[in-house]
């Protein structure tokens, strides 16, 4: 199978717990090595992102693993500097805001499934979504995550209604959101309500992730709707930062290559909470093991 993942490669400056930590990789790097070092080795992975020669090194391990077709340099890629919080949405300022993504809309019925994760909010337009979903009759699945922020003047990120957001959810089958940015999508304040009003929009499966307190998917069935509640694993947290990126991009994987949205649901669970309990990046390189050896 063949799958391609779309998002903003960004450098990470993060202060955690007290503590500066160095410079690290971020943006879609953590959805692409989530699924690099999930996926079956007959699958590929291609990813649309840009890149600059200066801090390639952080990206390395992961994208020398996968197909380059259609990742490209510009001067910079942005910077996000991020204040992570154990009780709190964290708090992001950004610099080097790049142009949106080059995207090639020839090539997308050649995949399997793809995967858009909005890193900065301006990875890819409206109007790219809605071409994407024209010239593609797979699935597509969204983390919509810096879509829900607008930019301030400073370049400080504060949550708003999104934008011409009926054209996003008209143009993907799957979602996912955690508990604030699920009310940047609707009037609504209430999950199911929520999951209603999105469900009227196309979408089919809707993915609330609440950190610390699991994670909930609400899907659109022909019978109704069914609501899946899984509770997170008992870990040790000793990151906050990829967890949903990599939970998206297992999930979207299993589900694609399985096509059981529970296993799915069940598995990038673990993931996510894997995630939360490494100490070092490098340790993603065991999240297959990891995982499998908790699945039941």
């Amino acid at each position: 199978m063949k799958f391609l993942i779309i998002g903003h490669t960004v450098e990470d400056h993060i202060f955690y717990r007290g503590r500066n930590q160095q410079v690290k990789p971020g943006g879609i790097y953590y959805a692409a090595a989530g699924m690099h070092y999930f996926k079956s080795d007959e699958d590929e992975i291609f990813l649309a992102s840009s890149i600059e020669d200066e801090n390639y090194y952080l990206f390395r391990d992961v994208y020398d693993g996968i197909n380059k077709k259609y990742l490209y340099k510009v001067p910079t890629i942005p910077k996000v500097h991020l204040n992570v919080f154990d009780n709190k949405e964290r708090h992001e300022h950004y610099e080097n805001i790049t142009d949106k993504l080059e995207i090639d809309f020839s090539c997308l019925n050649e995949f399997d499934g793809i995967f858009i994760n909005i890193v900065t909010g301006f990875d890819i337009s409206a109007e790219d979504i809605i071409n994407i979903r024209k010239h593609y009759s797979g699935k597509i699945y969204i983390d919509i995550h810096s879509l829900s922020r607008g930019l301030e003047p400073n370049y400080v990120r504060i949550f708003r209604s999104i934008p011409d957001v009926d054209k996003w959810l008209s143009s993907v089958d799957i979602l996912q959101a955690n508990e604030n940015e699920i009310l940047t999508l609707s009037k609504y304040k209430d999950e199911l309500l929520i999951a209603k009003e999105l469900f009227s929009h196309g979408i089919k499966i809707f993915i609330n992730t609440k950190g610390d307190k699991g994670t909930t998917l609400i899907s659109s069935e022909e019978t109704g709707i069914s609501v899946f509640d899984v509770p997170p694993i008992n870990i040790k947290t000793e990151n906050r930062i990829g967890c949903g990126d990599v939970f998206g991009a297992v999930f979207f994987y299993s589900y694609i290559k399985f096509g059981d949205k529970i296993k799915a649901l069940n598995l990038a669970n673990i993931a996510g909470g894997c995630i939360a309990s490494y100490q070092n990046i490098n340790q993603i390189k065991n999240l297959k093991e990891d995982v499998f050896s908790r699945y039941t």
